[in-house]
């Protein structure tokens, strides 16, 4: 990408509303996962029976405490530091094998057929289901939870990556770089994945809240980050026993979902208008769809 196409993605990101927020909710997520050991005022893990369901606003605990008198905020913060981090490592996963199969698919048309199908019967099972399983038999642990959510996003990653190998290779410099003999790898690498690196970057945001929605349900089912470590999976697990009594221990927890998803997801659509290279005006749109 040149200068003045960074310049470019840059301004279309700053003048999109969707891209400003989205930008500052994952500015603000991202900086309290990272900073959460310099913002967490208490232990986590610290129990202090003689606090237990303090409500927030009292004095040294701005979200109150739980059924073992840990803090609420410490806690919260710890546990979107873990829920990013099987997130985004699943997202690796998914974004490294998905990739490459995919690439391999959509430009030798003698893998397309094997690929397609593994990546068929994956998708005939919702991705929970299959994370769920994987989690199941690799046991409960925070890297067996990313590694089963990466796999089983791999075939969303695979099937996006494959189509857009399929449209960049009948462009014009594929073709051209054909006739002069130019090997399939280097056409690959130099001309098929960066022109289809929009699409997976786009992807990739789509990829993240899924992930970190499919971490706090493992968490939640015993399957995920184990106790007494944060996360949000296991806080809203906790939290189900007494939600009459503190409701607010499951409020928090997902509310901090919310805003994460929401964060990718406004920065996903922001990237996907911004990468967009060519933009169809609203009249044409109306256009095309009148019977001519």
């Amino acid at each position: 990408m040149t200068v003045s196409n960074r310049r470019g993605l840059w301004t279309a990101l700053i003048t999109n509303p969707s891209g400003v927020v989205g930008g500052i909710l994952l500015l603000l997520v991202l900086g309290a996962a990272v900073l959460a050991p310099v913002l967490s005022p208490h232990d986590p893990n610290e129990t202090r029976l003689n606090l237990t369901f303090q409500p927030p606003g009292t004095v040294g605990l701005v979200l109150g405490t739980d059924d073992l008198g840990r803090d609420v905020l410490s806690r919260m913060l710890y546990a979107m530091r873990a829920s990013l981090e099987v997130g985004l490592l699943a997202v690796l996963l998914a974004l490294v094998v998905g990739t490459f199969l995919g690439l391999m698919a959509g430009y030798w048309r003698k893998l397309d057929w094997v690929v397609s199908q593994i990546t068929d019967v994956n998708l005939a099972f919702p991705y929970i289901i299959t994370a769920v399983a994987l989690a199941a038999v690799s046991g409960p642990s925070a890297s067996g939870a990313a590694v089963a959510i990466g796999i089983s996003q791999i075939p969303v990653m695979t099937r996006v990556v494959r189509a857009e190998t399929l449209r960049v290779k009948s462009s014009d410099f594929v073709l051209n770089a054909r006739t002069m003999n130019a090997s399939g790898a280097w056409i690959v690498t130099r001309h098929i994945l960066p022109n289809a690196a929009s699409a997976i970057i786009v992807q990739a945001t789509v990829i993240v809240p899924t992930a970190v929605i499919a971490e706090a349900l493992l968490s939640f089912l015993g399957l995920g980050t184990r106790p007494p470590q944060a996360s949000l999976g296991v806080m809203l697990s906790n939290a189900q026993s007494y939600i009459s009594q503190a409701p607010t221990g499951a409020i928090f927890p997902g509310l901090v979902i919310v805003v994460i998803c929401l964060a990718f997801n406004l920065v996903g659509d922001a990237l996907s208008d911004a990468l967009d290279p060519m933009p169809v005006p609203r009249k044409r749109r109306r256009l095309s769809r009148s019977p001519s």
